[in-house]
């Protein structure tokens, strides 16, 4: 019942967070690894929860531009990986999930109708000045943001000299096994590294020198997380691949149970 009424609180405060902002309407992006992937059947019902999947550019290290194209990084396991999260949200909670994702961006209001976003491939992402205040303040009215697949040292400093610009005066710490985020619904006590499709040619869970999974965040005055980091491991290639045989299944599943655990958090806190 708690976790119900929590859960009925949460979808009052998705109406109030984006009363003032007319919502975009979906729209389906090829990706790197995509082309032309089918709709599910009920893709426009209305729902009470939405993944939001951040859309932006490249930084230069890595051969980007301020312009985003269908294959940029930010649609790396796109759109394969976002429904089959939300298809396990269904079977996993009570939560009333949108079929299909929500790409989204720091261009304009629109973020605000969307309080849970997911960036992945943070290593090689760049946010200009106002992209950086519009994420700041996307983030302290309330909003929610997950990072994951992003590996190594070089790809950690990459993310950090834009989140240092968003939160200048907050830092990023190792989440506490106690914290909430990890006993939601899941006892997630003991995690371990969960690795992405590379394990399938390398045999290796790990990429670069990002030998140990990383559990980090950001929080608000208040104690909320507002960004959960996940460094070193590849939550959104365990989830696309889930359903190939070749995948093991206890990477699935802890990859599975953190999911469900962060939306459910950000929902109810």
């Amino acid at each position: 019942m708690r976790l119900r009424l929590a859960l009925l609180a949460a979808a009052l405060t998705l109406i109030t967070f984006g009363a003032l902002y007319g919502q975009r309407e979906f729209r389906q992006y090829m990706g790197a690894e995509y082309y032309d992937f089918p709709l599910p059947p009920d893709w426009d019902q209305k729902s009470e929860f939405v993944l939001g999947r951040l859309r932006y550019s490249t930084h230069p290290m890595f051969g980007g531009s301020r312009f985003r194209g269908s294959n940029e990084w930010w649609t790396i396991d796109y759109p394969r990986g976002d429904r089959h999260v939300l298809e396990g949200l269904r079977r996993l909670t009570r939560l009333n999930a949108r079929s299909v994702e929500q790409v989204v961006d720091l261009e304009d209001d629109d973020i605000f109708n969307w309080p849970w976003i997911y960036a992945v491939e943070v290593g090689h992402w760049v946010l200009d000045d106002d992209q950086v205040k519009k994420l700041r303040e996307y983030l302290l009215r309330g909003g929610f943001m997950m990072t994951d697949d992003f590996h190594g040292t070089l790809e950690w400093e990459v993310f950090t000299q834009t989140m240092s610009r968003v939160f200048p005066d907050r830092p990023i710490v190792d989440i506490d096994n106690k914290d909430p985020i990890f006993h939601v619904l899941y006892d997630l006590d003991e995690r371990f590294q969960v690795p992405g499709a590379q394990y399938f040619y390398s045999g290796r869970a790990y990429e670069q020198d990002g030998f140990e999974a990383r559990w980090r965040g950001i929080y608000d005055d208040k104690g909320r997380l507002m960004v959960a980091i996940c460094h070193n491991v590849d939550l959104g290639d365990a989830v696309e691949h889930s359903d190939e045989p070749r995948y093991p299944e206890k990477w699935a599943s802890m990859a599975y149970r953190i999911w469900v655990n962060y939306v459910i958090y950000a929902m109810t806190h």
